[in-house]
């Protein structure tokens, strides 16, 4: 067991280590042997990399806070929309609340006569039979 890794050690930095190797190789090579030109292709591949991840492009940031804009522009206009017809809504509740109100009052005040002429005659007849037994028409 002298030249092997113990059974428990993983082999992932040995992967990584011949991946960075070989892609150092390749830029190496495609710059013709010169690292300082290697280096600057790395720097760029990894800027070109980072933005392909984050999804940026150029102008990326003014169309997204142009399509932002329009976003918040429509939600804007929907959110005003719901408003207004909420706003209806109440206001056509708080009329027909009203309308029952008064048909409740005009009911109320037709019973309220009723019961009164009821009592009213009933009063009257029963004075007419009070007054009959006192002898007086």
């Amino acid at each position: 067991m002298s030249g092997m890794p113990p059974p428990n050690k993983s082999r992932l930095f040995l992967y990584l280590g011949f991946g960075v190797a070989a892609a150092g190789g390749y830029y190496l090579y495609s710059a013709g042997g010169d690292p300082k030109i290697a280096q600057k292709e790395i720097e760029r591949d990894a800027a070109r990399a980072s933005s392909a991840v984050r999804g940026e492009t150029p102008g990326g940031a003014k169309e997204a806070k142009k399509a932002g804009e329009e976003w918040g522009q429509k939600a804007g206009s929907r959110i005003d929309s719901a408003v207004d017809d909420a706003r209806e809504k109440v206001n056509s509740a708080e009329s027909k609340a009203g309308q029952y109100r008064k048909d409740a009052g005009r009911d109320l005040q037709q019973k309220i006569d009723q019961v009164d002429r009821k009592v009213e005659e009933g009063v009257s007849k029963a004075k007419s039979g009070v007054s009959s037994w006192f002898g007086s028409k």
